[in-house]
């Protein structure tokens, strides 16, 4: 069924947490490695800002359906930071997203340098840009869905799992737009499907890899994932629907590179 964009951005909303109990982490607060992950997951949707940054000197942004959709998925993936946040500051953990904003700043030229680098790459590529961007970022919402779906299930929380239920359902709408705009484009151009598979195969990793130390991607990956090889391989099972994706298996080898799963 194609991805209906008109209700979509009729729907957006921030995703509800004000009607869950938050003082119950008081009596079942949270242990350090969830912690942890939760903290890397909230650094994570608070920086889709840069992704969009980026995103805006691509072929990406002169498509109409991609530009709209980029900008309700901006304001969902800040909300979800933000949801997070509050469930941090119960344990005495500060995640201000101006703060980590103004450290991205700081680091001038070489954000610069990673915005003209996406742009050359971009240009280069041309028009199938487009094709791997979605492809990439079904990629990205497939995992992120599971990440919190597993990390939900890790906890019979009456807070923090009906909390990560609701973000990894907002999820589940992103991946239908990537995967319906992946699938377009895959099947429209051989060269595309060529390209796509090759980048995912070669650069694919973790959401969050670039952001966060690989010590921190390793350890939180780990955290949810390791000895959950099934788990990758229905990931991989979701992008081998695509064209030109049969046999990937993407998800299990960036995780083994990591020495997961």
């Amino acid at each position: 069924m194609a991805f209906d964009l008109d209700t979509f951005a009729e729907t957006s909303e921030a995703v509800t947490w004000h009607d869950l109990d938050l003082d119950t982490f008081e009596s079942r607060p949270l242990d350090a490695d969830t912690l942890r992950t939760l903290r890397y997951m909230c650094d994570v949707e608070y920086h889709t800002s840069c992704f969009l940054r980026e995103m805006l000197v691509t072929p990406s942004h002169r498509e109409e359906d991609a530009a709209g959709f980029m900008t309700m998925w901006n304001r969902e993936e800040f909300w979800h930071g933000e949801a997070l946040a509050a469930v941090l500051a119960r344990h005495g953990i500060v995640v201000d997203y101006d703060e980590l904003k103004a450290k991205r700043v700081k680091l001038g030229w070489r954000l610069a340098i990673g915005t003209v680098k996406q742009s050359a790459l971009a240009n280069l590529i041309g028009s199938d840009f487009v094709a791997a961007h979605m492809t990439w970022g079904a990629a990205n919402e497939l995992s992120a869905v599971a990440a919190y779906r597993r990390l939900a299930d890790m906890h019979d929380h009456p807070a923090l799992s009906p909390l990560l239920r609701r973000i990894a359902q907002q999820e589940t709408r992103h991946v239908a737009f990537y995967t319906t705009q992946a699938r377009e484009r895959l099947q429209a151009s051989p060269r595309a499907r060529g390209l796509v598979r090759s980048i995912l195969e070669k650069y694919w990793k973790p959401v969050g890899s670039g952001i966060m130390e690989e010590s921190e991607v390793r350890h939180v990956m780990g955290h949810l994932f390791a000895g959950r090889a099934e788990e990758l391989d229905k990931l991989d099972r979701r992008l081998q629907r695509l064209p030109g994706l049969e046999g990937i298996s993407m998800f299990r080898a960036a995780f083994a590179r990591l020495g997961i799963a």
